[in-house]
């Protein structure tokens, strides 16, 4: 290795040709005619400039990645070198197309040894991300395949490298390298002798491609939250009720959120007026008001252009019993409901309370969320369920009267937010609640929890209220780090479960087969 005083990285130009072609013949010895030739890199300069990148070291070319964009539809995953080059004249080249094709990549082997090859995929990669493609897509040689020919198959070859029994110089840089093996080709390279012509066709994603780059309404990689921590107190009649939801949501609104978290259950002191009934008839009482009250959080969310996610209410259904549910409010005017799943002992024996029976995630103009009542984050299958279909932020209403209550729901949302690599927002009530039976006491501390990696904080909290206090906590969260994590994180949950071992299933409702998740 030798001694560098500069390592310089821009575009190659023709005037670098010949320092080019002196480093190629060095880096590729054993392969004939392994460089390419002055009107090839001409052509490439002219048709795709910014996708041909020169490594330098004290202003000497001693590397180099070459580059097109193709449409890869046309080519799809059984293709040849020849074919995706068009012979190495490059007419498969389209300003249009969808992948970053990475048709050469080499260093100089006496400057080896410094990590330029990843300098140059990073520059690929940076490449890739900005013209929005949808990934890069390689066809990588196998160049010490050849010395165990004999005794492995190219699949056994590849296994092997993947588990460090094997180095392969080419392989194993471009695995280091966040590639993944679509599958393996043959005939890849004519005249590839040492890959006996075998190749590992391999893909990078760009997890910032956006199919459509909208000019309004474009997807906002940071979203605002706003959290009600409530204080339960009495309301002579429902519209007082209104009046104090109004005052949060203006609030919150105030700062531009896009969205606002209300507690399970925060409209319980409507029951004061019910409290000479049994615990379940105040209940069965205070479901009355839940219509009202839904089409009153709809039309605060238009109004005030923030999606309300209404904590929780009763809601009775005719010849089915008594649900807790809740609203997605969409600041469009679009509204969905959402239910709680695990209904508490207490629930059961006091309200006479059953459990829901559909777990979904609800698309919306700031991510993907999903919604876990309360005792529901207690259970990690559900929220699970909720990370295969996408899910980014998780908002938990909860209503727990005691600490150890609200211990259990508090890990239980981090430990959550770090199995599923999403956002985790919990939002209760707070406060004394007399005259109500089985609402007497509330104990809560509302915050946000994200997952534990370099990119957030290190104990997993993004922000908290004040325990006890009647307040609101408003919170930015970046969405991009989310996908950063989900491919590059120091460990990557999501990936590494074990499905060959074990997997998640999601009954479908009674009538129809058993739907995998």
């Amino acid at each position: 290795m030798r001694e560098i005083h500069k390592i310089t990285l821009r575009n190659l130009q023709l005037s670098d040709y010949w320092e080019l072609k002196h480093s190629m013949m060095e880096a590729y010895g054993d392969i004939e005619e392994a460089y390419w030739k002055e009107h090839h890199i001409d052509k490439l300069l002219d048709i795709f400039p910014e996708g041909q990148i020169a490594i330098l070291a004290d202003d000497k070319i001693v590397g180099s990645a070459l580059s097109i964009i193709v449409d890869y539809d046309k080519f799809g995953d059984r293709h040849t070198y020849k074919q995706i080059t068009d012979n190495y004249n490059f007419g498969t080249h389209d300003p249009k197309g969808d992948v970053l094709y990475g048709i050469d990549v080499f260093v100089h082997p006496e400057y080896r040894g410094l990590r330029l090859g990843r300098r140059l995929y990073d520059a690929r990669k940076e490449i890739c991300e900005n013209l929005n493609l949808k990934s890069i897509i390689i066809g990588g040689r196998l160049p010490n395949y050849h010395k165990v020919a004999e005794d492995l198959t190219p699949k056994e070859y590849i296994q092997k490298v993947k588990t460090k029994e094997l180095y392969d110089p080419v392989l194993s840089f471009q695995l280091a390298n966040d590639f993944y093996i679509k599958r393996i080709l043959k005939g890849y390279l004519k005249g590839d002798h040492e890959s006996l012509e075998y190749a590992a066709l391999m893909e990078w994603p760009n997890i910032y491609y956006e199919e459509h780059e909208p000019l309004i309404n474009a997807p906002k990689p940071v979203v605002r939250l706003g959290l009600v921590q409530w204080q339960m107190r009495h309301f002579k009649d429902l519209e007082e009720l209104y009046e104090q939801m109004e005052f949060f949501v203006d609030a919150v609104s105030d700062y531009g959120s896009d969205f606002m978290l209300f507690p399970e259950l925060f409209n319980a002191p409507l029951m004061a007026s019910y409290n000479h009934l049994t615990e379940a008839e105040a209940m069965r009482k205070l479901a009355e008001f839940t219509e009202p009250l839904s089409k009153k959080l709809l039309e605060f969310a238009v109004s005030y252009n923030v999606n309300i996610i209404s904590g929780s209410m009763p809601l009775w259904k005719e010849n089915e019993g008594l649900y807790n549910v809740g609203f997605l409010c969409r600041r469009d005017g679009t509204m969905e409901v959402y239910e709680k799943i695990h209904i508490t002992p207490n629930e059961i024996f006091y309200w006479g309370m059953i459990g829901g029976d559909e777990i979904k995630v609800f698309d919306t103009d700031a991510g993907k969320i999903g919604v876990a009542i309360c005792y529901d984050v207690e259970f990690p299958e559900m929220t699970r369920i909720m990370a295969e279909q996408g899910l980014q932020i998780l908002f938990v209403p909860f209503l727990t009267d005691t600490q150890n209550g609200y211990t259990r729901v508090r890990h239980c949302a981090k430990a959550r937010a770090i199995e599923n690599e999403c956002y985790v927002a919990i939002a209760g009530c707070v406060g004394n609640l007399p005259k109500v039976n089985n609402m007497d006491i509330q104990f809560a501390q509302s915050a946000v929890f994200t997952p534990a990696d370099f990119a957030f904080p290190t104990n997993g909290v993004k922000a908290e209220a004040t325990p006890n206090t009647e307040m609101t906590l408003i919170v930015d969260i970046d969405l991009d780090l989310l996908k950063e994590l989900h491919s590059k994180g120091s460990v990557t949950n999501l990936k590494d479960r074990r499905k060959d071992l074990y997997e998640l299933k999601l009954k479908a409702k009674k009538g129809k087969n058993e739907t995998k998740v």
